[in-house]
Protein backbone atom coordinates (compact mmCIF):
# COMPACT_ATOMS: atom_id res chain seq x y z
CA UNK A 1 0.00 0.00 0.00
CA UNK A 2 2.75 2.45 0.96
CA UNK A 3 4.72 1.57 -2.16
CA UNK A 4 1.67 2.16 -4.35
CA UNK A 5 0.95 5.45 -2.58
CA UNK A 6 4.55 6.60 -3.05
CA UNK A 7 4.41 5.85 -6.78
CA UNK A 8 1.13 7.72 -7.17
CA UNK A 9 2.42 10.73 -5.28
CA UNK A 10 5.59 10.76 -7.40
CA UNK A 11 3.56 10.67 -10.61
CA UNK A 12 1.25 13.37 -9.24
CA UNK A 13 4.23 15.58 -8.44
CA UNK A 14 5.63 15.25 -11.96
CA UNK A 15 2.18 15.90 -13.43
CA UNK A 16 1.73 19.04 -11.31
CA UNK A 17 5.12 20.30 -12.43
CA UNK A 18 4.21 19.79 -16.09
CA UNK A 19 0.81 21.47 -15.66
CA UNK A 20 2.32 24.45 -13.86
CA UNK A 21 5.04 24.92 -16.48
CA UNK A 22 2.64 24.75 -19.43
CA UNK A 23 0.13 27.05 -17.71
CA UNK A 24 2.80 29.60 -16.79
CA UNK A 25 4.22 29.72 -20.31
CA UNK A 26 0.84 30.02 -22.02
CA UNK A 27 -0.55 32.78 -19.81
CA UNK A 28 2.66 34.77 -20.35
CA UNK A 29 2.39 34.32 -24.11
CA UNK A 30 -1.10 35.84 -24.13
CA UNK A 31 -1.34 39.44 -25.40
CA UNK A 32 -1.00 42.13 -22.76
CA UNK A 33 0.36 42.10 -19.22
CA UNK A 34 -0.61 43.52 -15.80
CA UNK A 35 1.43 46.68 -16.37
CA UNK A 36 -0.28 47.38 -19.68
CA UNK A 37 -3.71 46.71 -18.16
CA UNK A 38 -3.13 49.09 -15.23
CA UNK A 39 -1.56 51.91 -17.22
CA UNK A 40 -4.23 51.60 -19.89
CA UNK A 41 -6.97 52.12 -17.31
CA UNK A 42 -5.50 55.23 -15.70
CA UNK A 43 -7.94 58.12 -16.00
CA UNK A 44 -6.88 61.60 -17.03
CA UNK A 45 -4.60 60.93 -19.97
CA UNK A 46 -1.90 58.69 -21.27
CA UNK A 47 0.83 57.17 -19.11
CA UNK A 48 4.42 57.74 -20.14
CA UNK A 49 6.42 54.81 -21.52
CA UNK A 50 8.82 55.26 -18.61
CA UNK A 51 6.06 54.62 -16.06
CA UNK A 52 5.04 51.53 -17.97
CA UNK A 53 8.61 50.20 -17.95
CA UNK A 54 8.98 50.93 -14.23
CA UNK A 55 5.78 49.03 -13.51
CA UNK A 56 7.03 46.06 -15.52
CA UNK A 57 10.28 46.11 -13.56
CA UNK A 58 8.35 46.35 -10.29
CA UNK A 59 6.41 43.19 -11.14
CA UNK A 60 9.50 41.47 -12.54
CA UNK A 61 7.98 41.24 -16.01
CA UNK A 62 11.22 42.42 -17.60
CA UNK A 63 12.77 39.03 -16.79
CA UNK A 64 12.49 36.00 -19.05
CA UNK A 65 9.63 33.54 -18.66
CA UNK A 66 11.87 30.77 -17.33
CA UNK A 67 13.43 33.05 -14.71
CA UNK A 68 10.00 34.14 -13.50
CA UNK A 69 8.82 30.53 -13.46
CA UNK A 70 11.82 29.53 -11.36
CA UNK A 71 11.00 32.27 -8.87
CA UNK A 72 7.37 31.16 -8.78
CA UNK A 73 8.40 27.56 -8.05
CA UNK A 74 10.75 28.81 -5.32
CA UNK A 75 7.86 30.60 -3.63
CA UNK A 76 5.57 27.62 -4.14
CA UNK A 77 7.94 25.38 -2.19
CA UNK A 78 7.33 27.72 0.75
CA UNK A 79 3.55 27.59 0.06
CA UNK A 80 3.67 31.21 -1.05
CA UNK A 81 1.78 32.14 -4.22
CA UNK A 82 3.13 35.67 -4.18
CA UNK A 83 1.25 38.96 -4.34
CA UNK A 84 -1.50 39.93 -6.71
CA UNK A 85 -0.69 42.03 -9.76
CA UNK A 86 -4.25 43.34 -10.00
CA UNK A 87 -3.26 46.67 -8.46
CA UNK A 88 -4.11 46.01 -4.83
CA UNK A 89 -0.87 44.11 -4.12
CA UNK A 90 -2.59 41.75 -1.69
CA UNK A 91 -1.20 38.25 -1.01
CA UNK A 92 -2.79 35.80 -3.41
CA UNK A 93 -3.60 33.33 -0.62
CA UNK A 94 -5.63 36.01 1.20
CA UNK A 95 -7.71 36.65 -1.91
CA UNK A 96 -8.28 32.95 -2.50
CA UNK A 97 -9.10 32.30 1.18
CA UNK A 98 -11.99 34.78 0.90
CA UNK A 99 -13.39 32.94 -2.14
CA UNK A 100 -12.94 29.28 -1.15
CA UNK A 101 -16.04 28.86 0.99
CA UNK A 102 -18.59 30.35 -1.49
CA UNK A 103 -17.40 27.96 -4.21
CA UNK A 104 -16.80 24.89 -2.04
CA UNK A 105 -20.13 25.23 -0.26
CA UNK A 106 -22.05 25.25 -3.54
CA UNK A 107 -19.95 22.40 -4.92
CA UNK A 108 -20.47 20.24 -1.83
CA UNK A 109 -24.20 20.96 -1.76
CA UNK A 110 -24.48 20.06 -5.43
CA UNK A 111 -22.49 16.86 -4.81
CA UNK A 112 -24.51 15.72 -1.78
CA UNK A 113 -27.90 16.57 -3.23
CA UNK A 114 -27.00 15.08 -6.60
CA UNK A 115 -25.95 11.75 -5.08
CA UNK A 116 -28.91 11.73 -2.69
CA UNK A 117 -31.26 11.94 -5.67
CA UNK A 118 -29.38 10.00 -8.34
CA UNK A 119 -28.66 6.81 -6.36
CA UNK A 120 -32.25 5.95 -5.33
CA UNK A 121 -33.66 7.09 -8.68
CA UNK A 122 -31.10 5.05 -10.61
CA UNK A 123 -31.71 1.95 -8.49
CA UNK A 124 -35.49 2.21 -8.76
CA UNK A 125 -35.34 2.76 -12.53
CA UNK A 126 -33.12 -0.33 -12.92
CA UNK A 127 -35.28 -2.57 -10.73
CA UNK A 128 -38.45 -1.52 -12.60
CA UNK A 129 -36.86 -1.46 -16.01
CA UNK A 130 -39.03 -0.21 -18.90
CA UNK A 131 -41.78 0.76 -16.47
CA UNK A 132 -43.45 4.15 -16.49
CA UNK A 133 -41.01 5.56 -13.93
CA UNK A 134 -38.01 4.40 -15.96
CA UNK A 135 -39.39 5.87 -19.18
CA UNK A 136 -40.45 9.22 -17.70
CA UNK A 137 -37.32 9.70 -15.60
CA UNK A 138 -35.08 8.65 -18.49
CA UNK A 139 -36.56 11.21 -20.85
CA UNK A 140 -36.45 13.97 -18.25
CA UNK A 141 -32.86 13.17 -17.24
CA UNK A 142 -31.64 13.09 -20.84
CA UNK A 143 -33.26 16.49 -21.40
CA UNK A 144 -31.60 17.94 -18.30
CA UNK A 145 -28.19 16.50 -19.15
CA UNK A 146 -28.29 17.99 -22.65
CA UNK A 147 -28.73 21.56 -21.34
CA UNK A 148 -25.57 23.23 -19.93
CA UNK A 149 -25.85 24.92 -16.56
CA UNK A 150 -25.17 28.41 -17.90
CA UNK A 151 -27.96 27.98 -20.47
CA UNK A 152 -30.42 26.86 -17.80
CA UNK A 153 -29.39 29.83 -15.65
CA UNK A 154 -30.72 32.36 -18.18
CA UNK A 155 -34.44 31.43 -18.03
CA UNK A 156 -34.22 30.77 -14.29
CA UNK A 157 -32.85 34.27 -13.69
CA UNK A 158 -35.31 35.93 -16.05
CA UNK A 159 -38.42 34.04 -14.93
CA UNK A 160 -37.88 32.94 -11.32
CA UNK A 161 -35.67 35.86 -10.34
CA UNK A 162 -36.88 38.84 -12.37
CA UNK A 163 -40.43 38.17 -13.58
CA UNK A 164 -41.81 36.22 -10.61
CA UNK A 165 -39.38 37.66 -8.04
CA UNK A 166 -39.40 34.40 -6.09
CA UNK A 167 -35.68 33.91 -5.48
CA UNK A 168 -32.66 36.25 -5.48
CA UNK A 169 -30.00 35.71 -8.13
CA UNK A 170 -27.22 38.15 -7.22
CA UNK A 171 -24.57 37.50 -4.58
CA UNK A 172 -24.71 35.40 -1.42
CA UNK A 173 -26.80 37.73 0.74
CA UNK A 174 -29.26 40.59 0.31
CA UNK A 175 -28.40 44.24 0.86
CA UNK A 176 -30.39 44.30 4.12
CA UNK A 177 -28.74 41.13 5.46
CA UNK A 178 -27.29 42.85 8.55
CA UNK A 179 -30.73 44.16 9.53
CA UNK A 180 -32.37 40.73 9.52
CA UNK A 181 -32.86 38.49 12.54
CA UNK A 182 -30.78 35.34 13.00
CA UNK A 183 -33.44 33.15 11.42
CA UNK A 184 -34.02 35.72 8.70
CA UNK A 185 -30.34 35.64 7.79
CA UNK A 186 -30.41 31.83 7.47
CA UNK A 187 -33.45 32.05 5.21
CA UNK A 188 -31.85 34.80 3.14
CA UNK A 189 -28.66 32.77 2.58
CA UNK A 190 -30.70 29.66 1.75
CA UNK A 191 -32.75 31.52 -0.88
CA UNK A 192 -29.56 32.82 -2.52
CA UNK A 193 -28.14 29.30 -2.72
CA UNK A 194 -31.15 27.70 -4.45
CA UNK A 195 -30.74 28.78 -8.07
CA UNK A 196 -26.95 28.58 -8.33
CA UNK A 197 -26.80 25.21 -6.56
CA UNK A 198 -29.41 23.79 -8.92
CA UNK A 199 -27.49 25.07 -11.96
CA UNK A 200 -24.25 23.65 -10.54
CA UNK A 201 -25.57 20.17 -9.85
CA UNK A 202 -28.48 19.13 -12.06
CA UNK A 203 -26.30 18.04 -14.99
CA UNK A 204 -24.15 15.76 -12.83
CA UNK A 205 -27.26 14.45 -11.07
CA UNK A 206 -28.86 13.50 -14.39
CA UNK A 207 -25.69 11.73 -15.53
CA UNK A 208 -25.28 9.83 -12.28
CA UNK A 209 -28.89 8.63 -12.39
CA UNK A 210 -28.35 7.03 -15.78
CA UNK A 211 -24.93 5.76 -14.73
CA UNK A 212 -26.31 4.01 -11.63
CA UNK A 213 -29.20 2.58 -13.63
CA UNK A 214 -26.96 1.15 -16.33
CA UNK A 215 -24.53 -0.44 -13.88
CA UNK A 216 -27.38 -1.85 -11.82
CA UNK A 217 -28.88 -3.47 -14.92
CA UNK A 218 -25.58 -5.22 -15.63
CA UNK A 219 -25.21 -6.43 -12.05
CA UNK A 220 -28.82 -7.60 -11.65
CA UNK A 221 -28.26 -10.13 -14.42
CA UNK A 222 -25.27 -11.79 -12.72
CA UNK A 223 -25.42 -15.33 -11.37
CA UNK A 224 -24.73 -14.37 -7.77
CA UNK A 225 -27.78 -12.09 -7.74
CA UNK A 226 -30.00 -14.93 -8.98
CA UNK A 227 -28.43 -17.19 -6.35
CA UNK A 228 -29.18 -14.67 -3.62
CA UNK A 229 -32.81 -14.54 -4.70
CA UNK A 230 -32.97 -18.34 -4.83
CA UNK A 231 -31.78 -18.49 -1.21
CA UNK A 232 -34.85 -16.50 -0.18
CA UNK A 233 -33.21 -13.15 0.56
CA UNK A 234 -35.50 -10.14 0.53
CA UNK A 235 -35.56 -8.05 -2.63
CA UNK A 236 -34.25 -5.09 -0.67
CA UNK A 237 -31.27 -7.08 0.55
CA UNK A 238 -30.54 -8.45 -2.92
CA UNK A 239 -30.70 -5.03 -4.57
CA UNK A 240 -28.95 -2.91 -1.95
CA UNK A 241 -26.41 -5.28 -0.40
CA UNK A 242 -25.47 -7.48 -3.34
CA UNK A 243 -26.27 -5.57 -6.52
CA UNK A 244 -25.62 -1.95 -5.55
CA UNK A 245 -22.47 -2.83 -3.62
CA UNK A 246 -20.84 -3.98 -6.85
CA UNK A 247 -21.67 -0.75 -8.64
CA UNK A 248 -19.76 1.37 -6.14
CA UNK A 249 -16.33 0.98 -7.73
CA UNK A 250 -17.21 2.66 -11.07
CA UNK A 251 -19.40 5.13 -9.19
CA UNK A 252 -16.56 6.14 -6.88
CA UNK A 253 -14.33 6.71 -9.89
CA UNK A 254 -16.75 9.34 -11.12
CA UNK A 255 -17.26 10.77 -7.63
CA UNK A 256 -13.54 11.44 -7.41
CA UNK A 257 -13.84 13.72 -10.44
CA UNK A 258 -17.15 15.37 -9.59
CA UNK A 259 -15.99 17.97 -7.08
CA UNK A 260 -13.02 19.21 -9.16
CA UNK A 261 -15.17 19.33 -12.30
CA UNK A 262 -17.85 21.36 -10.51
CA UNK A 263 -15.23 23.81 -9.24
CA UNK A 264 -13.60 24.02 -12.67
CA UNK A 265 -16.93 24.73 -14.32
CA UNK A 266 -17.92 27.46 -11.87
CA UNK A 267 -16.51 30.43 -13.79
CA UNK A 268 -19.48 31.27 -16.02
CA UNK A 269 -22.12 30.54 -13.39
CA UNK A 270 -20.42 32.58 -10.70
CA UNK A 271 -20.14 35.54 -13.05
CA UNK A 272 -23.81 35.22 -14.04
CA UNK A 273 -24.98 35.00 -10.42
CA UNK A 274 -22.43 37.55 -9.17
CA UNK A 275 -21.24 34.86 -6.77
CA UNK A 276 -18.08 35.81 -4.82
CA UNK A 277 -16.29 32.51 -5.40
CA UNK A 278 -13.10 31.17 -6.94
CA UNK A 279 -14.57 30.99 -10.44
CA UNK A 280 -15.41 34.67 -10.46
CA UNK A 281 -11.97 35.47 -9.02
CA UNK A 282 -10.39 33.52 -11.88
CA UNK A 283 -12.45 35.49 -14.41
CA UNK A 284 -11.49 38.81 -12.84
CA UNK A 285 -7.83 37.76 -12.71
CA UNK A 286 -7.86 36.84 -16.39
CA UNK A 287 -9.22 40.26 -17.30
CA UNK A 288 -6.57 42.00 -15.17
CA UNK A 289 -3.75 39.68 -16.38
CA UNK A 290 -3.10 38.87 -12.72
CA UNK A 291 -0.54 36.12 -13.33
CA UNK A 292 0.08 35.06 -9.69
CA UNK A 293 -3.63 34.61 -8.98
CA UNK A 294 -4.23 32.75 -12.25
CA UNK A 295 -1.34 30.40 -11.50
CA UNK A 296 -2.53 29.80 -7.94
CA UNK A 297 -6.09 28.97 -9.00
CA UNK A 298 -4.89 26.72 -11.83
CA UNK A 299 -2.51 24.90 -9.49
CA UNK A 300 -5.20 24.39 -6.82
CA UNK A 301 -7.63 23.01 -9.41
CA UNK A 302 -4.97 20.58 -10.68
CA UNK A 303 -4.27 19.44 -7.12
CA UNK A 304 -7.98 18.81 -6.54
CA UNK A 305 -8.26 16.74 -9.73
CA UNK A 306 -5.24 14.60 -8.86
CA UNK A 307 -6.32 14.25 -5.22
CA UNK A 308 -9.81 13.21 -6.30
CA UNK A 309 -8.39 10.51 -8.56
CA UNK A 310 -6.08 9.23 -5.83
CA UNK A 311 -8.80 9.14 -3.17
CA UNK A 312 -11.14 7.33 -5.56
CA UNK A 313 -8.47 4.69 -6.27
CA UNK A 314 -7.65 4.22 -2.59
CA UNK A 315 -11.33 3.86 -1.71
CA UNK A 316 -11.64 0.80 -3.96
CA UNK A 317 -10.08 -1.40 -1.29
CA UNK A 318 -12.67 -0.24 1.24
CA UNK A 319 -15.53 -1.03 -1.13
CA UNK A 320 -14.21 -4.28 -2.62
CA UNK A 321 -12.07 -6.56 -0.38
CA UNK A 322 -10.67 -8.23 -3.49
CA UNK A 323 -8.77 -5.04 -4.41
CA UNK A 324 -5.25 -4.92 -2.99
CA UNK A 325 -2.49 -2.36 -3.56
CA UNK A 326 0.82 -4.22 -3.34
Amino acid sequence: MLRYLFKRLLVAGITLWGISLVTFVFINLAPGDPAEYQTGNVMGGEVSPGAYRELREYYGLDQSVLVRYGRWVGRLVRLDFGKSMAGDGRPVMDKIAERIWPTMSVALLALVLGLAVSIPVGIYAAVWRDGWFDVVSGGLLYALYSVPGYVMAVPLILIVGVKWDLLPFQGMVSDNYELLSGWGQWVDVFRHYVLITFCFGYGAMAYYCRFVRQNMLEVLGEDYVRTARAKGLSEFGVVVRHAFGNTLIPLMTLMGMLLPSVIGGSIILEVMFNWPGMGRLFFESMLARDYPTIMALSFITAVLVLAGNLLADLSYAAVDPRVRYD
